[in-house]
Protein backbone atom coordinates (compact mmCIF):
# COMPACT_ATOMS: atom_id res chain seq x y z
CA UNK A 1 0.00 0.00 0.00
CA UNK A 2 1.36 3.42 -0.98
CA UNK A 3 0.82 5.41 2.23
CA UNK A 4 -0.05 9.07 2.64
CA UNK A 5 3.24 9.71 4.47
CA UNK A 6 6.36 7.53 4.62
CA UNK A 7 8.14 8.56 7.81
CA UNK A 8 10.35 5.49 7.74
CA UNK A 9 11.82 6.46 4.38
CA UNK A 10 12.53 9.98 5.63
CA UNK A 11 14.17 8.66 8.79
CA UNK A 12 16.38 6.35 6.76
CA UNK A 13 17.63 9.28 4.68
CA UNK A 14 18.32 11.48 7.71
CA UNK A 15 19.42 8.76 10.11
CA UNK A 16 23.12 9.67 10.08
CA UNK A 17 22.22 13.26 11.00
CA UNK A 18 19.51 12.50 13.54
CA UNK A 19 20.87 9.66 15.66
CA UNK A 20 24.06 11.39 16.92
CA UNK A 21 21.97 14.40 18.01
CA UNK A 22 19.41 12.25 19.80
CA UNK A 23 22.14 10.30 21.60
CA UNK A 24 23.92 13.54 22.54
CA UNK A 25 20.81 14.86 24.27
CA UNK A 26 20.08 11.52 25.92
CA UNK A 27 23.59 11.26 27.36
CA UNK A 28 23.54 14.89 28.50
CA UNK A 29 20.55 14.36 30.80
CA UNK A 30 18.88 17.77 30.22
CA UNK A 31 15.58 16.58 28.85
CA UNK A 32 13.36 19.54 29.77
CA UNK A 33 14.30 23.13 28.85
CA UNK A 34 17.79 22.03 27.84
CA UNK A 35 20.02 24.11 25.59
CA UNK A 36 18.64 22.53 22.41
CA UNK A 37 15.21 24.04 23.08
CA UNK A 38 16.60 27.57 23.26
CA UNK A 39 18.83 26.91 20.24
CA UNK A 40 15.92 25.64 18.16
CA UNK A 41 13.74 28.59 19.15
CA UNK A 42 16.46 31.00 18.02
CA UNK A 43 17.10 29.12 14.77
CA UNK A 44 13.43 28.96 13.83
CA UNK A 45 13.00 32.66 14.66
CA UNK A 46 15.93 33.43 12.36
CA UNK A 47 14.50 31.30 9.56
CA UNK A 48 11.10 32.97 9.83
CA UNK A 49 12.49 36.46 10.31
CA UNK A 50 10.58 36.98 13.53
CA UNK A 51 11.85 38.16 16.90
CA UNK A 52 10.60 35.39 19.17
CA UNK A 53 9.66 31.71 19.07
CA UNK A 54 8.46 29.79 22.14
CA UNK A 55 8.43 25.99 21.95
CA UNK A 56 5.52 24.18 23.59
CA UNK A 57 3.92 20.76 23.86
CA UNK A 58 1.86 20.72 20.65
CA UNK A 59 0.08 22.92 18.14
CA UNK A 60 -3.22 23.05 20.03
CA UNK A 61 -1.41 24.23 23.15
CA UNK A 62 0.29 26.90 21.04
CA UNK A 63 -3.10 28.24 19.98
CA UNK A 64 -4.40 28.17 23.52
CA UNK A 65 -1.29 29.94 24.83
CA UNK A 66 -1.55 32.62 22.17
CA UNK A 67 -5.19 33.30 22.98
CA UNK A 68 -4.53 33.34 26.73
CA UNK A 69 -1.70 35.83 26.28
CA UNK A 70 -4.05 38.42 24.76
CA UNK A 71 -5.99 38.90 27.98
CA UNK A 72 -9.38 38.53 26.33
CA UNK A 73 -12.55 38.32 28.43
CA UNK A 74 -14.90 35.37 28.72
CA UNK A 75 -17.48 35.51 25.95
CA UNK A 76 -15.34 37.58 23.57
CA UNK A 77 -15.66 36.34 19.99
CA UNK A 78 -12.87 34.93 17.83
CA UNK A 79 -13.48 34.19 14.14
CA UNK A 80 -11.99 31.10 12.48
CA UNK A 81 -12.85 29.19 9.26
CA UNK A 82 -15.51 26.48 9.25
CA UNK A 83 -13.36 24.16 7.12
CA UNK A 84 -10.30 23.12 9.09
CA UNK A 85 -9.03 20.80 11.79
CA UNK A 86 -10.81 21.39 15.09
CA UNK A 87 -7.75 22.71 16.99
CA UNK A 88 -8.41 26.44 16.56
CA UNK A 89 -12.08 26.24 17.51
CA UNK A 90 -11.19 23.92 20.38
CA UNK A 91 -8.58 26.31 21.75
CA UNK A 92 -10.95 29.28 21.46
CA UNK A 93 -13.70 27.49 23.39
CA UNK A 94 -11.25 26.12 25.99
CA UNK A 95 -10.24 29.69 26.81
CA UNK A 96 -13.84 30.65 27.60
CA UNK A 97 -14.14 32.56 24.33
CA UNK A 98 -16.79 32.14 21.66
CA UNK A 99 -15.73 30.62 18.33
CA UNK A 100 -17.47 32.22 15.38
CA UNK A 101 -17.26 30.47 12.02
CA UNK A 102 -16.67 32.09 8.66
CA UNK A 103 -16.90 30.40 5.29
CA UNK A 104 -13.85 29.64 3.15
CA UNK A 105 -12.60 30.85 -0.21
CA UNK A 106 -12.87 27.88 -2.61
CA UNK A 107 -9.49 28.52 -4.27
CA UNK A 108 -7.28 28.66 -1.15
CA UNK A 109 -9.49 26.82 1.40
CA UNK A 110 -8.60 29.74 3.68
CA UNK A 111 -11.00 32.10 5.38
CA UNK A 112 -13.23 34.08 3.00
CA UNK A 113 -12.67 37.84 3.43
CA UNK A 114 -16.31 38.53 2.53
CA UNK A 115 -17.65 35.98 5.01
CA UNK A 116 -15.23 37.28 7.63
CA UNK A 117 -16.66 40.78 7.33
CA UNK A 118 -20.19 39.41 7.54
CA UNK A 119 -19.71 37.59 10.87
CA UNK A 120 -18.02 40.43 12.78
CA UNK A 121 -19.92 41.85 15.76
CA UNK A 122 -19.08 44.42 18.46
CA UNK A 123 -17.79 41.49 20.57
CA UNK A 124 -15.27 40.27 17.98
CA UNK A 125 -11.73 40.57 19.32
CA UNK A 126 -9.56 38.34 17.14
CA UNK A 127 -9.27 36.30 13.93
CA UNK A 128 -7.55 32.92 13.64
CA UNK A 129 -6.98 32.30 9.91
CA UNK A 130 -5.71 28.83 8.98
CA UNK A 131 -3.16 28.24 6.22
CA UNK A 132 -4.51 24.94 4.94
CA UNK A 133 -2.84 22.16 2.91
CA UNK A 134 0.36 24.18 2.47
CA UNK A 135 -1.13 27.27 0.82
CA UNK A 136 -1.44 30.48 2.86
CA UNK A 137 -4.79 32.17 2.87
CA UNK A 138 -5.33 35.74 1.67
CA UNK A 139 -3.46 37.49 4.48
CA UNK A 140 -3.61 40.87 2.76
CA UNK A 141 -7.41 40.79 3.03
CA UNK A 142 -7.34 39.41 6.59
CA UNK A 143 -4.97 42.12 7.78
CA UNK A 144 -7.02 44.82 6.04
CA UNK A 145 -10.12 43.66 7.94
CA UNK A 146 -8.19 43.42 11.20
CA UNK A 147 -6.81 46.95 10.86
CA UNK A 148 -10.21 48.45 10.08
CA UNK A 149 -11.81 46.79 13.11
CA UNK A 150 -8.83 46.82 15.51
CA UNK A 151 -8.66 43.03 15.82
CA UNK A 152 -5.85 40.68 16.80
CA UNK A 153 -4.71 38.15 14.20
CA UNK A 154 -3.31 34.74 15.27
CA UNK A 155 -2.16 32.69 12.28
CA UNK A 156 -2.56 28.92 12.45
CA UNK A 157 0.50 27.91 10.44
CA UNK A 158 0.55 24.20 11.27
CA UNK A 159 0.30 23.16 7.61
CA UNK A 160 2.28 25.84 5.75
CA UNK A 161 5.68 26.16 7.41
CA UNK A 162 8.11 27.75 4.97
CA UNK A 163 5.50 29.07 2.54
CA UNK A 164 5.68 32.66 1.29
CA UNK A 165 2.90 35.23 1.45
CA UNK A 166 2.84 38.77 0.05
CA UNK A 167 1.31 41.51 2.21
CA UNK A 168 1.63 45.25 1.62
CA UNK A 169 3.98 44.58 -1.28
CA UNK A 170 6.47 42.61 0.80
CA UNK A 171 7.14 38.87 0.88
CA UNK A 172 6.86 37.29 4.34
CA UNK A 173 6.99 33.76 5.63
CA UNK A 174 3.56 32.41 6.49
CA UNK A 175 3.08 32.83 10.21
CA UNK A 176 4.89 36.17 10.47
CA UNK A 177 2.20 38.56 9.25
CA UNK A 178 -0.33 38.62 12.09
CA UNK A 179 0.20 39.69 15.68
CA UNK A 180 0.96 36.09 16.66
CA UNK A 181 1.29 32.69 15.01
CA UNK A 182 1.15 29.06 16.05
CA UNK A 183 2.41 25.85 14.53
CA UNK A 184 2.51 22.12 15.10
CA UNK A 185 5.46 19.75 14.73
CA UNK A 186 3.29 16.66 14.48
CA UNK A 187 5.30 13.91 12.70
CA UNK A 188 3.58 14.36 9.31
CA UNK A 189 4.15 18.13 9.10
CA UNK A 190 6.61 19.74 6.70
CA UNK A 191 8.76 20.56 9.73
CA UNK A 192 8.17 17.70 12.13
CA UNK A 193 9.50 16.06 15.25
CA UNK A 194 9.09 12.42 16.31
CA UNK A 195 6.29 12.96 18.77
CA UNK A 196 4.18 15.96 19.73
CA UNK A 197 5.53 19.47 19.64
CA UNK A 198 4.49 22.99 18.78
CA UNK A 199 5.51 26.63 18.91
CA UNK A 200 4.13 30.14 19.09
CA UNK A 201 5.87 33.23 17.78
CA UNK A 202 4.83 36.72 18.73
CA UNK A 203 5.72 39.96 20.48
CA UNK A 204 4.22 38.65 23.75
CA UNK A 205 6.89 35.97 24.12
CA UNK A 206 7.50 36.48 27.84
CA UNK A 207 3.77 36.11 28.58
CA UNK A 208 3.47 32.98 26.40
CA UNK A 209 6.56 31.42 27.99
CA UNK A 210 5.20 32.22 31.44
CA UNK A 211 1.82 30.65 30.70
CA UNK A 212 3.46 27.51 29.28
CA UNK A 213 5.42 26.94 32.49
CA UNK A 214 2.67 27.05 35.12
CA UNK A 215 2.67 30.85 35.02
CA UNK A 216 6.14 31.13 36.56
CA UNK A 217 9.61 32.14 35.43
CA UNK A 218 11.01 31.24 38.84
CA UNK A 219 9.87 27.91 40.26
CA UNK A 220 7.28 28.22 43.05
CA UNK A 221 6.81 31.96 42.31
CA UNK A 222 3.76 31.87 40.04
CA UNK A 223 2.78 35.19 38.51
CA UNK A 224 -0.20 33.94 36.47
CA UNK A 225 -2.48 30.94 36.16
CA UNK A 226 -0.90 28.86 33.41
CA UNK A 227 -0.35 25.21 32.59
CA UNK A 228 2.45 22.87 31.59
CA UNK A 229 3.31 22.80 27.88
CA UNK A 230 6.97 22.42 27.03
CA UNK A 231 8.89 21.23 23.99
CA UNK A 232 11.33 18.59 25.22
CA UNK A 233 15.02 18.61 24.40
CA UNK A 234 15.05 15.44 22.28
CA UNK A 235 12.32 16.79 20.01
CA UNK A 236 14.11 20.14 19.82
CA UNK A 237 17.31 18.41 18.71
CA UNK A 238 15.38 16.52 16.02
CA UNK A 239 13.76 19.74 14.86
CA UNK A 240 17.13 21.52 14.67
CA UNK A 241 18.29 18.88 12.20
CA UNK A 242 15.10 18.95 10.16
CA UNK A 243 14.97 22.75 10.05
CA UNK A 244 18.18 22.66 8.03
CA UNK A 245 16.34 20.55 5.45
CA UNK A 246 13.01 22.41 5.48
CA UNK A 247 13.50 24.28 2.21
CA UNK A 248 14.63 21.04 0.56
CA UNK A 249 11.60 19.19 1.96
CA UNK A 250 9.30 21.86 0.56
CA UNK A 251 11.07 21.85 -2.80
CA UNK A 252 10.63 18.08 -3.04
CA UNK A 253 6.94 18.40 -2.20
CA UNK A 254 6.47 21.05 -4.87
CA UNK A 255 8.28 18.86 -7.42
CA UNK A 256 5.96 15.95 -6.61
CA UNK A 257 2.94 18.26 -6.92
CA UNK A 258 4.13 19.51 -10.31
CA UNK A 259 4.60 15.91 -11.45
CA UNK A 260 1.07 15.08 -10.31
CA UNK A 261 -0.22 18.05 -12.25
CA UNK A 262 1.46 16.91 -15.46
CA UNK A 263 0.46 13.24 -15.08
CA UNK A 264 -3.14 13.31 -13.84
CA UNK A 265 -5.45 13.61 -16.80
CA UNK A 266 -8.74 12.40 -15.35
CA UNK A 267 -11.70 14.52 -16.28
CA UNK A 268 -13.39 13.66 -13.00
CA UNK A 269 -11.02 15.50 -10.71
CA UNK A 270 -10.00 19.13 -10.22
CA UNK A 271 -6.38 19.53 -9.23
CA UNK A 272 -5.21 22.06 -6.63
CA UNK A 273 -4.51 25.52 -7.97
CA UNK A 274 -0.86 26.48 -7.80
CA UNK A 275 -0.40 30.21 -7.19
CA UNK A 276 2.38 32.21 -8.82
CA UNK A 277 5.62 32.34 -6.86
CA UNK A 278 8.07 29.58 -6.08
CA UNK A 279 7.28 29.40 -2.39
CA UNK A 280 3.57 30.26 -2.43
CA UNK A 281 2.50 26.63 -1.82
CA UNK A 282 4.44 24.01 0.16
CA UNK A 283 1.96 21.14 -0.35
CA UNK A 284 1.48 19.77 3.12
CA UNK A 285 -1.27 17.86 1.35
CA UNK A 286 -2.09 17.30 -2.32
CA UNK A 287 -5.84 17.84 -2.20
CA UNK A 288 -8.06 17.37 -5.24
CA UNK A 289 -11.76 18.03 -5.72
CA UNK A 290 -14.07 15.30 -7.00
CA UNK A 291 -17.52 16.63 -7.91
CA UNK A 292 -20.72 14.86 -8.88
CA UNK A 293 -20.82 12.58 -5.86
CA UNK A 294 -17.88 10.54 -7.20
CA UNK A 295 -15.36 11.22 -4.40
CA UNK A 296 -16.02 8.08 -2.37
CA UNK A 297 -16.05 5.91 -5.49
CA UNK A 298 -12.64 7.27 -6.50
CA UNK A 299 -11.34 6.68 -3.01
CA UNK A 300 -12.41 3.04 -3.15
CA UNK A 301 -10.93 2.71 -6.65
CA UNK A 302 -7.57 3.97 -5.37
CA UNK A 303 -7.70 1.65 -2.37
CA UNK A 304 -8.16 -1.27 -4.71
CA UNK A 305 -5.03 -0.10 -6.54
CA UNK A 306 -3.02 -0.04 -3.31
CA UNK A 307 -3.07 3.72 -2.77
CA UNK A 308 -4.01 5.34 0.52
CA UNK A 309 -6.11 8.50 0.57
CA UNK A 310 -7.52 10.81 3.24
CA UNK A 311 -10.49 13.14 3.48
CA UNK A 312 -9.43 16.35 5.24
CA UNK A 313 -12.04 17.30 6.55
CA UNK A 314 -15.31 15.33 6.24
CA UNK A 315 -17.50 17.61 8.38
CA UNK A 316 -17.56 21.40 8.61
CA UNK A 317 -16.77 22.60 12.13
CA UNK A 318 -20.03 24.55 12.12
CA UNK A 319 -21.90 21.26 11.62
CA UNK A 320 -20.23 19.36 14.47
CA UNK A 321 -22.50 18.67 17.47
CA UNK A 322 -19.91 20.05 19.90
CA UNK A 323 -19.95 23.44 18.15
CA UNK A 324 -23.60 23.69 17.07
CA UNK A 325 -24.40 26.32 19.70
CA UNK A 326 -21.66 28.55 18.26
CA UNK A 327 -22.90 28.24 14.68
CA UNK A 328 -26.37 29.75 14.10
CA UNK A 329 -25.06 30.63 10.64
CA UNK A 330 -24.09 27.04 9.72
CA UNK A 331 -26.30 27.08 6.61
CA UNK A 332 -24.23 29.98 5.25
CA UNK A 333 -21.01 27.92 5.22
CA UNK A 334 -21.69 26.98 1.61
CA UNK A 335 -18.11 26.61 0.37
CA UNK A 336 -17.06 24.77 3.53
CA UNK A 337 -19.87 22.23 3.19
CA UNK A 338 -19.13 21.75 -0.51
CA UNK A 339 -15.47 21.11 0.27
CA UNK A 340 -16.31 18.44 2.83
CA UNK A 341 -18.18 16.51 0.14
CA UNK A 342 -15.53 16.84 -2.58
CA UNK A 343 -11.98 16.97 -1.20
CA UNK A 344 -9.67 13.98 -1.48
CA UNK A 345 -5.97 13.96 -0.62
CA UNK A 346 -3.49 11.52 -2.14
CA UNK A 347 0.03 10.64 -0.93
CA UNK A 348 2.26 13.68 -0.47
CA UNK A 349 5.60 13.88 1.32
CA UNK A 350 9.21 14.77 0.65
CA UNK A 351 10.22 11.18 -0.13
CA UNK A 352 7.79 10.55 -3.01
CA UNK A 353 9.63 9.39 -6.12
CA UNK A 354 8.71 9.30 -9.79
CA UNK A 355 7.39 5.75 -9.56
CA UNK A 356 5.09 6.69 -6.67
CA UNK A 357 3.68 9.67 -8.57
CA UNK A 358 3.21 7.60 -11.71
CA UNK A 359 1.33 4.89 -9.82
CA UNK A 360 -1.06 7.38 -8.23
CA UNK A 361 -1.64 9.24 -11.50
CA UNK A 362 -2.25 6.03 -13.46
CA UNK A 363 -4.79 4.83 -10.92
CA UNK A 364 -6.64 8.16 -10.97
CA UNK A 365 -6.64 8.26 -14.76
CA UNK A 366 -7.98 4.71 -14.95
CA UNK A 367 -11.00 5.83 -12.90
CA UNK A 368 -12.38 7.46 -16.05
CA UNK A 369 -12.85 4.00 -17.50
CA UNK A 370 -15.13 2.94 -14.66
CA UNK A 371 -18.84 2.83 -15.44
Amino acid sequence: MLEMVDLGRLYARLRSDLEPEILRVMSGGRYINGPDVAAFEAELASYLGTRHVVGCGNGTDALRLALMSLGLREGDEVVTPAFSFVAAAEAIAACGLRPVFADIAPDTYGISPQSLEEVLTPRTRAIVPVHLFGRPCNMQAVMDVARRHNLYVIEDNAQSMGADVVVDGRTHKAGTVGHMACTSFFPSKNLACMGDGGAADDDLARRVRLLASHGATVKYHNEMIGFNSRLDSVQAAILRVKLRYLDEFNSRRRAAAMAYGKSIASGRVSLPQVPAGTGAHVFHQYTMRVAGGQRDALREHLRQHGISTMIYFPVALSDLPAYARFAPNADRMINARKATAEVLSVPMHSELDAADVAAVAAAINSFDNQQ
